[in-house]
């Protein structure tokens, strides 16, 4: 018997809510970083933040 198991995401808006409240802790939490540190990651989580709200977005309702 051959089985498939389907490893999606059951939840894909509850998963993406979750790491979009990650991104903004991170986000949050930069002024306990250096500047030099602020400047590399800054750019990065908001990128991913972009990424993460316009994913959320094409879900359907």
């Amino acid at each position: 018997m051959n089985n498939i198991f389907d490893f999606q995401p059951v939840y894909p808006r509850h998963d993406l809510m979750i790491e979009i409240g990650k991104v903004q802790m991170a986000i949050e939490h930069l002024a306990a970083r250096t500047e030099q540190e602020r400047q590399q990651l800054r750019p990065r989580l908001e990128s991913h933040m972009v990424r993460l709200r316009s994913a959320l977005n094409q879900l359907a309702a």
